[in-house]
């Protein structure tokens, strides 16, 4: 009796750390900037200049009033600090944000979801966005509070996507069969999913709002399970040279391995120029960010850009 009670531990035992391992494998991800296609998804990129000189000036400037952009920001009480770095520093480019939070906060202005559960709060912050915003807007970025994210740089790079068509974008992620947005890095729905996001929400069989598995999965593996049923699938986004513009690290840990793996490019092998997210920054790295990417100018040097994205207004930070 004994020794079948000690094979049965150890047979536990194993099987936990074997689990432990196909779980670790999952998410471990491919060193960012690379041009070769890591995985099997489609890999979608920003325009190529070119594209947009070719436009006349009047699609252009339709163009740059066409492209909105819904910021939804999933925040908790424990996360105030990083909740007034980015409601004072780069949320205000989006068109509309809101916070929403697990949460009554009386600090800020918050919808509150009344639930701590990461998984249930992306469900109903995209029910409600959906329900109030789906004939103001049509791209919906959501972040979380570590995130930075130049929406300009968005926005030109949705520039020329159809909102009708169901795909979602972001940095991709392989993990078993299920190719996934990594939430870390932020994700960008279509208006088509998110309508078809909001439908298969209601069907508990195929979007279940607790998972019925031994270990719960994180909500943006939630999040692709019920958009695959939909027929919605992640799209890796890439600049024009195929370089990774939706960063999950910070971009000290990103020079940091550029300077390790390409010592002699550390620039070029760290970001793309047209970056959009990058992750894991604590609140003053947020305005020194924003200082960066929107005050500094060197004088005398202009930018020929064809198009131009205007802050909504109330933005003070450029």
């Amino acid at each position: 009796m004994m020794s079948e009670s000690s094979s049965f531990v150890k047979g536990m035992v194993l099987g936990g750390v074997f689990c432990m391992l196909v779980t670790l494998l999952g998410h471990m991800k491919v060193g960012h900037g690379t041009k070769g296609h890591r995985h099997e998804h489609h890999h979608i990129q920003a325009p190529n200049k070119e594209d947009v000189l070719n436009l006349s000036e009047g699609e252009r400037m339709e163009l740059s009033k066409s492209i909105r952009v819904y910021c939804i920001i999933l925040v908790k009480p424990k996360d105030l600090g990083h909740w007034a770095a980015v409601r004072e520093t780069w949320s205000k480019h989006c068109d509309k944000v809101e916070f929403y939070s697990s949460e009554n906060i009386k600090v800020f202005d918050s919808v509150s979801l009344n639930t701590n559960d990461m998984w249930v709060m992306m469900r109903k912050a995209y029910k409600i966005t959906y329900e109030r915003y789906k004939d103001e807007f049509s791209w919906f970025f959501l972040a979380y509070p570590t995130t930075f994210a130049i929406i300009e740089n968005l926005k030109y790079f949705l520039l020329k996507k159809d909102p009708s068509q169901p795909f979602y974008i972001g940095h991709t992620v392989k993990s078993g069969d299920l190719e996934y947005v990594d939430g870390e890095g932020g994700i960008v729905l279509s208006i088509e999913s998110l309508r078809r996001f909001s439908r298969i929400v209601e069907d508990s069989d195929r979007c279940p709002e607790q998972g019925g598995m031994i270990w719960k999965l994180a909500e943006d593996k939630q999040l692709a399970i019920c958009l695959k049923y939909t027929g919605v699938f992640a799209e890796n986004a890439e600049d024009s040279e195929g370089k990774d513009v939706f960063n999950t690290k910070s971009v000290n840990a990103l020079i940091k391995e550029a300077m390790s793996t390409h010592p002699q490019q550390v620039v070029d092998g760290c970001c793309s120029d047209m970056a959009i997210t990058f992750s894991g920054l604590a609140p003053n790295h947020m305005h020194v960010m924003m200082y960066g990417v929107y005050r500094l100018r060197p004088y005398g040097h202009t930018y020929n850009d064809a198009l131009v994205f205007l802050p909504p207004p109330g933005s003070d930070n450029d």
